[in-house]
């Protein structure tokens, strides 16, 4: 049986900071950019979890992010 992914917030975070660091994503991009990384259907409970968060999908990512710590080169 196939199910659908439960997504949690802290794990979005996560894998978005991957893609990001990857240079895969940008963080100005809005959120829903980030449907074609999902199955289309996890994205229900993806969103779901999102506006539990009070974030909109027209939010950009770096919004999801938040405050992110930079290391000197």
């Amino acid at each position: 049986m196939d199910t659908a992914v439960q997504y949690d917030i802290e794990v979005i975070k996560e894998e978005v900071r991957q893609l990001v660091n990857k240079g895969v994503i940008n963080r100005q991009q809005p959120i829903y950019f980030l449907f074609k990384y999902l199955r289309e259907r996890d994205w229900e409970f993806f969103e779901r979890e999102l506006e539990n968060h009070d974030f909109l999908l027209r939010d950009r990512i770096i919004d999801l992010l938040g405050r992110e710590d930079w290391e000197q080169d």
